[in-house]
């Protein structure tokens, strides 16, 4: 850790607090969605019930266009049960494989619809792909907080900072919550390695400096991951690990890997990748909030596709 890094100090000295002291640790259920491969999570402060939502899922049907609500209503069943009031919903990026079901578990729960700051060049880029028009704000506003590096938040009496990881895409954010951190789609399991840099604003090289980041945090640091794909030989889906086991661990980006090493292979690996299944509706989509673009003159929203564009 540099001197001058004073979000990731701050972000330290909250960890090794909560390794220290049971009660400034979260509760954290992971919700999987096999569809999608994607692990929600719900983070609750057990002295309070305050609890945020992480990276939530609407199902979604390409063939068809419909959406449902089954991988929502999971996460609504188990904060009712536990009595929580949700005081976040927080978004680590703007997501290309899933469709956010935030703002109807806000409308059913309750609390703060929360991204990143640099979501706005997210919408930028977007925006002009999908032709959104004049009409489309391209300045965050349809969240209701944007987070910024090194901001500090609260769930209840957990405390919490915010770390920007940029490299998948621009925009992405660890959230420390307590001892755990949350951390999107920048690191995968050990055993599979990291996220690709090849999205508009990606960039392989500031995901290796923003994993590194990451990866000073103290060695017991719980690490909650956006995704899981069964590394090969690995029977059970997994989502948690330790800044101590990816360090030694992972595949793409274990100590004594150099910055250009990780660079030429995420860039090779990239390009042997196809696009998403659901990046085209989920990216439109998710950079309105999660919410589907305004309804035509017969009361239908639609999510376009762009030809030759991408």
């Amino acid at each position: 850790m540099t001197d001058t890094d004073t979000a990731l100090q701050q972000a330290t000295t909250q960890v090794e607090a909560a390794l220290a002291d049971a009660a400034k640790r979260p509760t954290i259920a992971g919700f999987f969605d096999e569809a999608t491969n994607t692990i929600s999570y719900v983070v609750s402060d057990p002295a309070t019930k305050e609890a945020a939502v992480i990276d939530s899922v609407l199902d979604y049907q390409a063939a068809s266009g419909r959406t449902s609500y089954g991988s929502a209503d999971r996460i609504i069943e188990y904060v009712e049960a536990n009595d929580l009031t949700v005081t976040w919903h927080i978004e680590t990026h703007a997501h290309a494989d899933h469709i956010s079901a935030a703002p109807y578990l806000q409308e059913k729960l309750g609390g703060k619809l929360s991204i990143g700051k640099q979501i706005i060049r997210v919408q930028d880029v977007f925006g002009k792909l999908f032709n959104a028009g004049t009409d489309f704000e391209r300045d965050g506003s349809q969240f209701d907080h944007l987070f910024t590096d090194g901001e500090h938040f609260s769930i209840g009496e957990l405390e919490g900072i915010v770390l920007h990881v940029p490299g998948h895409t621009p925009a992405d954010m660890a959230f420390i919550i307590g001892d755990a951190a949350f951390v999107g789609d920048t690191l995968f399991m050990p055993d599979f390695g990291t996220a690709r840099a090849d999205f508009p604003g990606g960039d392989a090289r500031q995901l290796f400096q923003s994993i590194r980041r990451l990866l000073r945090l103290p060695d017991d640091t719980r690490l909650f991951l956006c995704h899981d794909y069964k590394a090969p030989g690995r029977d059970e889906y997994a989502w948690e690990s330790t800044v101590k086991l990816q360090r030694e661990n992972n595949v793409h980006v274990k100590d004594g890997t150099s910055e250009d090493e990780f660079v030429a292979m995420r860039t090779a690996r990239d390009a042997t990748l196809d696009m998403p299944t659901l990046i085209l509706p989920s990216v439109q989509v998710n950079i309105r909030g999660g919410r589907l673009p305004e309804p035509e003159e017969n009361g239908v929203s639609y999510i376009k596709i762009p030809v030759n564009a991408v």
